[in-house]
């Protein structure tokens, strides 16, 4: 029983399968914001030390939605159960975002916005307004996701892992499908519509890309919740006849509280984790526009094409890196026992994740000495410097699969001492997650500025802390019992 909710039997697996896709339509419009949106944002006259700022709405909404949401839908009393509600609320807000998002240059241009100023405040604000929507939506609907997963699991263990199994594929599914539409330059002919006065092609293709990821989240969505019934949760009466009910902020305390020094660990270890991760999947794409390939998201039209080609080149990469992420989470649990346990293998990849932020500073001097002595500024780097670029994309899926297990695995088994429910638990978790991405986000931009505008001095930072991470995971982190899946299904953007 969990918080007066009994658990049934454990649900089939075409259930299960069913709201794991929900994942696919979750991580096609995630993989779109990574790849895409930090470039387009550049293009409606956002300064690039002050991109970052705008993804804080990820990590605040992270901070505060998730914990809410998680504790809300674990006392959910609706007729149609605890979790669906928050998911087609969540899906539906999505689409609203993702629309004002891909829309934001015509609603701006129909609001007053010029076509021959590079700033255009209208379609920021809207576009600001969506990605804040676009974020809090994402929140609502990851975690009462997965704890339904965990509720038609119904705590059989091998059926848990089964799940986690399925998410983790939809999850890499919907990466490659968003890197892959992201990198395809044609892809607004299908959509004609979508280039107007105010788009150009790139913007058009964005639109496009969003139109897609309306249509697969909608779909997954309403199959989803329309095929998989829950059954209603009844709070519990106790004793005095009083309802047993205690406060969020009363919970998430006594939640801390009750913490041991092992989760505390875990807690500083994906803290610094996600310190490493966060400048480069904030800027990854624009690493490729602006570092590798020599481009700019404005001014020149032959730099903006640069630009445009290296973002396309950069979203390739990524949906590489999303094909060795799905392939490297099948191995993930003979590997950790191979390497003598987890923090093994977490150190061992936050070395690998280490030394690929470090690659970047050598491959973008590569690109600039080639740019200076050897070709047209105006042309591609040769392929030894993109495909150094795309190979640096491809060896960190080993490390991003890691990153979304073993945290999540781990803090299952630290975290089961605390009387909360399964939303409540991811919610202790994700405080360690978005808290560093607001770190990140505040100083990324200021500290790429103060050094030439570039990204390297953000991704350099990455690697210190990645390796700092590693030296934790080694020294102060215990391993778990040997019975705890490594499957990474549990893991998320935010």
């Amino acid at each position: 029983m969990e918080n007066g909710y009994i658990n049934p039997a454990p649900s089939p697996l075409r259930k299960i399968i069913t709201v794991a896709s929900i994942a696919a339509g979750i991580q096609f419009g995630w993989a779109l914001q990574l790849s895409l949106l930090t470039p387009y944002v550049q293009t409606l006259g956002v300064p690039h030390a002050w991109a970052a700022f705008i993804w804080l709405c990820g990590p605040i909404s992270g901070l505060l939605v998730q914990p809410i949401v998680g504790y809300n839908s674990d006392r959910c009393t609706s007729r149609f159960g605890r979790r669906r509600p928050f998911i087609v609320i969540g899906a539906l807000s999505v689409s609203i975002a993702v629309f004002l998002i891909g829309f934001a240059k015509d609603i701006g241009h129909h609001a007053g916005d010029s076509l021959e100023r590079s700033t255009k405040p209208r379609a920021v604000a809207i576009f600001v307004v969506g990605f804040w929507i676009l974020d809090v939506a994402n929140n609502m609907l990851q975690g009462p996701c997965r704890a339904l997963l965990a509720d038609l699991s119904a705590n059989d263990h091998k059926k848990m892992r089964t799940a986690n199994g399925w998410f983790s594929f939809f999850m890499a599914v919907g990466n490659v499908l968003g890197y892959a539409a992201g990198s395809y330059s044609h892809l607004y002919k299908i959509f004609p519509f979508t280039k107007t006065t105010a788009c150009d092609i790139y913007c058009a293709n964005l639109k496009s890309c969003f139109t897609i990821d309306i249509m697969i989240l909608l779909l997954v969505t309403v199959t989803a919740v329309t095929t998989v019934k829950e059954d209603p949760f009844t709070k519990q009466i106790q004793d005095d006849g009083s309802k047993e009910s205690t406060p969020f902020i009363g919970e998430m305390i006594a939640a801390f509280k009750s913490l041991k020094k092992p989760m505390w660990i875990l807690l500083l270890v994906t803290c610094l984790n996600w310190i490493a991760w966060f400048p480069f999947l904030l800027f990854d794409t624009d690493w490729m526009g602006k570092e590798i390939y020599g481009g700019e998201a404005k001014g020149d039209a032959h730099k903006i094409k640069l630009y445009g080609d290296g973002v396309r080149a950069g979203a390739l990469g990524l949906m590489i890196n999303s094909i060795v992420l799905g392939l490297t989470s099948l191995g993930l649990e003979p590997a950790g026992r191979v390497i003598g346990g987890v923090k093994n293998l977490w150190a061992i990849v936050n070395f690998i994740l280490c030394a690929c932020l470090a690659s970047t500073v050598l491959i973008t001097k590569m690109a600039e000495a080639w740019r200076q002595h050897h070709g047209s500024p105006l042309t591609h780097p040769p392929f030894n410097i993109t495909g150094s670029a795309l190979a640096v994309f491809g060896v960190l899926g080993i490390p991003l699969a890691v990153t979304y297990s073993i945290p999540f695995a781990l803090a299952s088994i630290y975290c089961s001492s605390t009387g909360g429910g399964q939303g409540l638990s991811l919610g202790v978790l994700n405080l360690s997650i978005v808290i560093p991405q607001m770190f990140v986000s505040v100083i990324s931009g200021p500290l790429d500025d103060a050094f030439g505008g570039g990204n390297l001095p953000a991704f350099v930072l990455g690697s210190i802390a990645a390796a700092v991470s590693a030296l934790l995971a080694i020294l102060a982190l215990p391993n778990p019992p040997k019975q705890v899946s490594l499957s990474p299904g549990m893991g998320g953007g935010h």
